[in-house]
């Protein structure tokens, strides 16, 4: 906890000097007195570890350890002397686990005497003698130093720049403002920094000259002689210029001269907005820190209404005495007022042309927010981009809200983890192509030291425009608020119902049309556009996906633009970011309008009610962060019950299983009795082992009440209803032992299956029930799906069929004749590997061999054909395909086209009805590999497609057209519905199949219809 102690203090001295503290801030607490002894030595670290980088900071230390320290009054000569502090606070930081910083509020008593130091008359050149000397660029004598003197008007923050810690700064003349820069770069002269005061006067000893690289600027630089010694004008005599420094014409410095800072900081530079550009004013400031707005980012609020910003300068003392009661001195520091829309402070920014100076130390007890800069994102993103003040605050409020939302998902730091080595984090990722929209792509060099030592000077800060953000993200329940607004700030009863149609319904209809209504809004409908942000989430309760922050969740569709729906379990708990979707808002009302007249006045409305949900592709999403995975090589694949047989050669491949559900799956509860047997068979290895087998959809039911009563389960007693929903599947391949999970790059079952050509192994059928937690998987779930079921911590490759059980009692039905019963377990973890249409022809092959139902049907020709249904938008027709035109049909490759032909001539014909054929029913198999691969080609954009087709009749006498009524069909435009009589549709034979796009379709049709329109 932070505490103080004043030993010679009394009582009423402390509580008078704690009273004081608390004026600014009179509900914070000021600091816990401690009867503490502190003595110890005061150092710079630079004796300790000559490897180190020295930092310009203060510490002290004793034989048990170092802590930095604060101090207002430094003496260079109190460095490595013992001192006793009779005044100091302890102040730690925020985390606890770290080490805080003392704050010494009196000047330490030494334990030594220290020593005086007697100076002799010391030769100085004053600033208006010195100047010349950097612009004319004389030479100097070999060995020559100089010794300048004059008043601190100006000094530099400590910056850290390719591993050389350094400041600048400029004694001016005491009578003139001529003055002269000077650049301290040695270790052992960084602590000046710490005895500095701007107004009084110095003597700066040993100084030569020295060029910045590139920069073209030219400064005076210490030695490693040179000392800082105050200034008394009894002890300095003025030297003659000539004495030191010989007249030859000018030429440049010497290379061995160069200080090379050149590349220290080269960033982009912001982009100025032409005609709305403000300049911002240079003023000073002195005011009281009122609260720490965002260490990270640099943000301080001064007295309640003022922002002060050191984000451009380097903090290396990491802000140390920055807390809320302290009084600060701003000189140099750049007003901005209002440079952000939603930003209501005055901001006062500090460049590196400004000084902050802490005058005195907060008295009030609050922890310590360090201020790094090492992996810095707000810094980081400022400097790589050159970012002006408005676009950084902005930044730094993205930034802000990011964090808040999703650090209770992933934690600050993988949220905020910014490396030149790594991959950036979700926030970097975030961020990134928003800052690089707004910036100028042509970057140039930002030259910090023509920001301090160019007499015009130039930073980000010197000028600025009003920003309005072009876009925001909001947090969900600030969203579903603002899609609630905005839904009935647009609604209009009127506008729902056509007067042609409302003025015939009575109250009671015309109530009950305007019950229920629906809004969308997309990202562009609210001002700034929205990105959306959120965890995609399942929830078993629902069992529907959601995306979720913080703040609320907000349920989800989504779906694939090929039209194939999303199953991808790998992603929950993913951090997606959607620019493009669809805000649907549901609008639930009752209201009692008497009269369609009457719908103007919202007066009837008597309760509103809105339901909010968002749909989007998955394409339109970027993963930002995805949950962290364990990834293992090396699996053994099993084809036997036996954990004894060795590995047989198959692909080695991988299961990513994302770490957050096996953290669920290890927090489950106790299961039933026929789980015991996978527990009581697992050993050391079973902690990493796992059991997956691969299954296809064929059927999938709804979720609704069932009367379910597992084996083993109740006392006899009845049971409330369950929640829940059952698929049929076809179990692929045996049970696979793997010894860690990992990620399935193929489909091991059925290419190891096709190998051997086991033809005694069979596609079992199986009912599988989710229940309670499992009913997860519902939204991810779909037809002709080839899933993997992984059992974590289990090793016990019969595990699927002890679980199961028949649907009803043996002697109701035979276990033959239905598939069996599994309920599937919470722990259980559901992988979705591909789509049947997706396939390959080896693994359809393989499929084939696995084949053995007992239902039969007839054999078909040797030659293959099919019938497909086209229109040119005059009518349909069907068309017969047989030999290569079923493959030009189906779009399949010549060695897809084998394996479909391989497969269906090695044991019978498949049959595929879609549409509104009609008809004798043609027999089909709905477990068959083959078939669903078909079937689910057929319905695919692929097929559905236009071609130019060469026909004939088909002069078969069953083919020919006889006189036949008309027959009426359904159409559907849009959510209208009617019917037409419409011709019976001819049997055609194709001679011919091409390709052609849509356009080119269309130009036919059009050359057609001219052409027919003209003979009429």
């Amino acid at each position: 906890m932070p505490c103080c102690s004043h030993l010679t203090w009394s009582t009423n001295e402390f509580k008078e000097w704690a009273r004081q503290g608390q004026g600014a801030l009179p509900m914070q607490s000021s600091l816990p007195r401690a009867y503490l002894i502190l003595v110890g030595y005061l150092t710079d670290r630079r004796q300790e570890d000559k490897e180190k980088l020295v930092d310009g900071c203060l510490y002290v230390k004793d034989n048990t350890g170092i802590i930095p320290c604060e101090i207002l009054h430094f003496e260079l000569e109190w460095l490595e002397s013992l001192f006793l502090f009779p005044s100091w606070a302890y102040i730690p930081q925020t985390d606890q686990g770290t080490v805080g910083y003392v704050e010494i509020l009196m000047d330490p008593v030494p334990v030594n005497l220290l020593p005086k130091k007697v100076l002799d008359t010391i030769p100085v050149i004053y600033p208006a003698a010195a100047e010349p000397l950097l612009i004319s660029r004389i030479p100097c004598k070999k060995r020559s130093k100089l010794n300048v003197a004059g008043e601190l008007a100006k000094l530099s923050p400590l910056l850290c720049i390719h591993h050389k810690t350094f400041f600048f700064l400029f004694l001016k003349c005491f009578i003139s403002a001529v003055g002269v820069p000077v650049l301290v770069r040695k270790p052992n002269q960084l602590s000046w920094h710490h005895v500095l005061q701007l107004g009084h006067r110095y003597i700066i000893t040993g100084l030569s000259m020295s060029s910045l690289k590139k920069s073209g600027q030219r400064a005076f630089v210490t030695g490693v002689s040179s000392c800082l010694l105050p200034y008394c004008a009894k002890q300095v005599k003025e030297q003659p210029l000539d004495s030191a420094w010989q007249g030859e014409s000018p030429q440049s410095a010497s290379p061995e001269a160069s200080v090379q800072f050149s590349d220290s900081s080269e960033l982009g530079v912001e982009e100025e907005r032409p005609g709305s550009t403000k300049e911002s004013k240079i003023i000073s400031y002195v005011g009281t820190v009122t609260k720490v707005l965002n260490a990270q980012a640099g943000l301080f609020e001064l007295d309640n209404k003022v922002c002060l910003c050191l984000a451009y300068q380097q903090l290396l003392n990491s802000a140390h005495g920055l807390r809320p009661g302290a009084c600060v001195k701003l000189v140099d520091v750049h007003l901005l007022q209002k440079p952000l829309v939603s930003f209501h402070f005055i901001v006062l920014g500090a460049c590196l042309n400004s000084t902050v100076v802490l005058k005195s130390f907060s008295r009030l007890s609050t922890f310590y927010q360090p201020t790094v800069s090492s992996g810095n994102l707000y810094l980081k993103l400022l400097f790589r981009y050159n970012l002006g003040m408005p676009l950084y605050l902005w930044l730094v409020s993205l930034l802000e809200t990011f964090e808040e939302r999703f650090s209770c998902f992933f934690g600050c730091r993988r949220l905020l983890h910014s490396s030149v080595h790594q991959d950036c984090g979700a926030a970097e990722k975030f961020l990134v192509p928003l800052l690089q929209g707004m910036v100028s792509d042509r970057e140039e060099t930002r030259d910090v030291y023509n920001e301090m030592l160019a007499k015009r000077h130039q930073c980000p800060l010197q000028q600025y425009w009003t920003l309005d953000p072009p876009c925001q993200a909001p947090s969900l329940s600030k969203l579903c608020c603002m899609a609630k607004q905005k839904s009935w700030d647009n609604f209009c009863p009127s506008q729902l119902l056509s007067p042609s149609e409302a003025q015939h319904m009575g109250t009671q209809e015309l109530n009950r049309r305007l019950a229920w209504s629906y809004c969308m809004l997309s990202a562009g409908s609210f001002q700034p556009r929205v990105i959306l942000l959120g965890v995609l989430r399942v929830s078993s309760r629902s069992s529907s996906l959601h995306l979720q922050d913080k703040s609320s969740t907000l349920p989800c569709v989504i779906s694939h633009k090929d039209g194939s729906p999303f199953a991808n379990t790998a992603l929950i708990g993913s951090l997606l970011q959607v620019e493009a979707y669809q805000l649907v808002v549901e609008r639930f009302l009752r209201s009692d309008f008497p009269f369609w007249k009457q719908l103007a006045n919202l007066e009837h409305v008597r309760e509103k009610k809105n339901s909010v949900y968002v749909q989007f592709y998955f394409e339109d999403a970027l993963v930002l962060q995805a949950p962290e995975v364990q990834i293992q090589e090396g699996p053994r694949s099993r084809n036997s019950s036996s954990l004894k047989k060795k590995d047989d050669g198959g692909s080695a491949s991988e299961l990513e299983i994302p770490e957050t559900k096996v953290l669920k799956l290890e927090d489950s509860r106790p299961n039933i009795e026929r789980n015991e047997s996978c527990q009581r068979d697992q050993s050391s290895t079973g902690r990493t082992s796992c059991i997956s087998r691969l299954f296809l959809v064929t059927q999938k039911e709804g979720l609704m009440l069932r009367n379910y009563q597992l084996p083993r389960e109740g006392n006899g007693e009845e049971q409330e209803l369950q929640r829940s929903f059952q698929a049929t599947v076809l179990w692929l391949g045996r049970p696979q032992f793997w010894s860690h999970p990992r990620k399935t790059a193929n489909l091991p079952e059925l290419e190891e299956t096709n190998y051997h050509g086991e033809e005694g192994m069979t596609q079992q059928e199986a009912l599988l029930l989710f229940m309670g937690k499992s009913l997860r998987w519902f939204p991810f779930l779909h037809l002709d799906g080839l899933y993997r079921f992984i059992v974590p911590h289990c090793s016990d490759l019969e595990v699927f069929d002890k679980l199961c059980f028949p649907p009803v009692p043996a002697r109701f039905l035979s276990r033959s004749c239905c598939p069996m019963c599994l309920p599937v377990p919470d722990t259980w973890h559901l992988q979705h590997e591909t789509w049947i249409s997706c396939l390959t022809e080896r693994q359809l092959a393989a499929g084939s061999v696995l084949t053995g139902m007992e239902q039969r049907i007839s054999s078909i020709p040797e030659v293959l054909s099919n019938r497909v249904l086209v229109e040119d938008g005059t009518g349909e027709a069907l068309v017969l395909c047989r030999n290569q035109h079923v493959a030009a049909v189906l779009g399949l490759s010549l060695l897809e086209w084998e394996a479909v032909q391989n497969c269906v001539q090695s044991r019978g014909g498949v049959s595929i009805q879609h549409g509104e054929a009609t008809g004798t029913a043609c027999v089909e198999e709905p477990e068959d590999l083959i078939a669903c691969y078909l079937r689910n080609l057929c319905r695919s954009p692929f097929i559905c497609r236009p071609i130019l087709l060469d026909f004939s009749l088909d002069r078969k006498p069953s083919k020919i057209p006889q006189p036949a009524p008309l027959q009426l069909r359904n159409f559907r435009c849009g959510e209208v519905e009617f019917v037409s009589q419409v011709q019976p549709r001819p049997s055609l034979l194709c001679l011919n199949v091409e390709e052609v796009e849509q356009k080119a379709l269309c130009c036919l049709n059009n050359e057609r219809i001219r052409r027919t329109s003209s003979c009429c």
